[in-house]
């Protein structure tokens, strides 16, 4: 969709990202194939499907966000605020929303497969913690020794990309708990400049490197839970 707005031809779905777009499709069609049974398994079987087709949506949109973070911060030319001519200060604050929009995005899809996982696997997460996280998840399965499996490929891609992704817990929480990103940037890099200077920007391609990691992250989590997933349905009676 923002490729289209942008004038950009549409994305190849290249592996590894087909590799979790397929896992994700055919948990939704073997959801949907036992949403046929009785009362039961129909009302449990539905919301797996509505809940794998959200998380399915989530990726296409974070992936699209990334890109238009990157696309806008590529207009970008110089480090310092007050060289912005005012066509790039426009693409620096669309390259600030789209990258604001991913970071957000990624705990939020995380924190959904959390949901669907706890649920899927009956591992009750919610009377260790009323209100959890993905990461309560695994640490629970962790913790319970129940599906290692699963549970030490998903502890694997979490520890390789751990120092990016607590960059990006940082500033999400910045984002939603305190004051807004750029605000505090604006207030550091002021501080920094002293009264009357421009000031210099945030460091665009270190924060493109996090959000790359955290989108390897999302990605990888998604795929290797669903190729689990897959099985774990075809082996329900």
């Amino acid at each position: 969709m923002l490729r289209a707005l942008l004038g950009e031809p549409p994305r190849e779905w290249e592996p590894p990202l087909r590799e979790t777009a397929d896992a994700l499709d055919t948990f939704i069609r073997l959801c949907r194939e036992r949403s046929s049974g009785g009362a039961g398994a129909h009302a449990r079987f539905r919301t797996f499907t509505v809940w794998a087709e959200g998380l399915r949506r989530s990726l296409d949109e974070l992936e699209e966000s990334l890109f238009a973070a990157r696309f806008f911060a590529g207009h970008i030319e110089t480090t310092r605020w007050d060289e912005l001519s005012p066509a790039a200060r426009l693409d620096y604050d669309r390259h600030v929303y789209f990258d604001k929009n991913a970071y957000i995005r990624m705990f939020s899809l995380l924190d959904k497969l959390g949901i669907l996982l706890n649920t899927l696997l009956d591992l009750q997460t919610e009377k260790i913690k009323v209100h959890f996280s993905y990461y309560t998840v695994l640490r629970h399965m962790r913790d319970t020794g129940r599906h290692t499996d699963l549970a030490d490929q998903l502890v694997s891609v979490k520890d390789r990309h751990r120092e990016a992704m607590s960059r990006l817990r940082s500033r999400r929480n910045m984002e939603i708990h305190y004051m807004n990103a750029e605000l505090q940037d604006d207030l550091a890099q002021g501080l920094a400049a002293g009264e009357g200077e421009g000031g210099r920007l945030e460091n665009l391609s270190a924060n493109l490197a996090d959000s790359d990691e955290g989108w390897q992250m999302v990605r990888d989590t998604l795929g290797r839970t669903f190729k689990f997933a897959n099985g774990w349905v075809r082996r329900l009676p």
